[in-house]
């Protein structure tokens, strides 16, 4: 089912330009707010390395789903998913249009594609977890025999993806295939999805210059007020907060943990790439104003007359 109001979505990896296209789009149409698909700015506090939008920029612009929660706690999922929902929900009831715009893949699809995803079973999870290491080829040989179409998705080495099959597989009742396709199956278009690609020597340099960047805005600073509170371990492991508490926390040289960083970051974005590649929907464009004047005919095509909903 499609979208109930218009929408677009801006991806692609870490450092294409994507944010500043996304908020020149919303500038530039009538009612355009931004909904932001992201990991990691739901995080209070870890502003300068997710590269979040300033403070002028958010005056300028509607932007959604940023600082949401503290980093101490951990936000999965599914509630991830509600609040994008909700949030797409109230931009259409003013009559407004949905700008997507982010680079983590599995908050896109789950999102952009509405999966329905299963619930947690924390016990049972905490269960597998412990076992895993130790009775890999046992639990693998439970699921193929509980749920083969799920085992046959999912590589046997693959521990977190073998105990999240199990755990929703014991914990529901289900088979965990029952949820859905699979990440390698693609729909028919929801949202027009439009990707920014850039080559990979200018993405590289890119990516260098703009963490230097961060250090310059107080990014040092900012990890060491974070690292004195209650960071959960999703957030420890934000890339770049977590080469920079080795330097904050265990007292590692500086410049050895910006490069660690800055390698980490490439990798990420190279990550990013394969994943979005797989995509046969996305329409890719190497030309930012190419992307833009898409972007915005397929949101101005879209624009209904008057509010949506009751």
């Amino acid at each position: 089912m499609n979208p109930p109001g218009p929408a677009v979505a801006l991806i692609g990896p870490t450092a294409t330009g994507k944010s500043a296209l996304a908020h020149e789009l919303a500038r530039s149409v009538e009612g355009a707010e931004v909904i932001v698909l992201d990991a990691m700015t739901v995080y209070r506090g870890m502003d300068i390395a997710t590269a979040k939008p300033t403070a002028a920029e958010r005056r300028e612009v509607s932007y959604h789903l940023l600082d949401v929660i503290e980093p101490s706690e951990e936000f999965a999922l599914a509630p991830y998913q509600a609040a994008a929902r909700s949030a797409a929900a109230e931009i259409w009831g003013r009559g407004g249009s949905v700008v997507y715009v982010g680079g983590t893949g599995l908050y896109g699809r789950a999102v952009l594609d509405d999966f329905e995803i299963p619930g947690r079973f924390p016990e049972i999870a905490a269960d597998l977890e412990a076992r895993v290491a130790g009775e890999r080829d046992a639990l693998y040989a439970q699921l193929v025999e509980l749920d083969p179409l799920g085992a046959s998705r999912i590589e046997a080495s693959n521990d977190r993806r073998l105990v999240r099959a199990l755990e929703v597989t014991l914990g529901s009742g289900r088979p965990f295939s029952s949820f859905g396709p699979g990440l390698d199956s693609y729909g028919e278009v929801r949202v027009a999805q439009i990707g920014l690609v850039v080559a990979l020597e200018v993405l590289d340099a890119r990516i260098e210059a703009r963490f230097r960047r961060f250090l310059d805005e107080g990014l040092v600073d900012e990890v060491r007020a974070l690292a004195a509170t209650s960071m959960s371990r999703t957030a420890r492991q934000a890339v770049g907060y977590r080469e920079l508490l080795a330097h904050v926390e265990d007292g590692e040289d500086l410049e050895r943990c910006v490069e660690a960083a800055i390698h980490a970051t490439r990798r990420l974005a190279r990550r990013q790439l394969r994943w979005f590649r797989r995509d046969p929907r996305i329409e890719w464009f190497e030309d930012p104003s190419a992307a833009l004047a898409r972007a915005t005919r397929v949101l101005r095509d879209a624009k209904p007359s008057g509010k949506l909903g009751p």
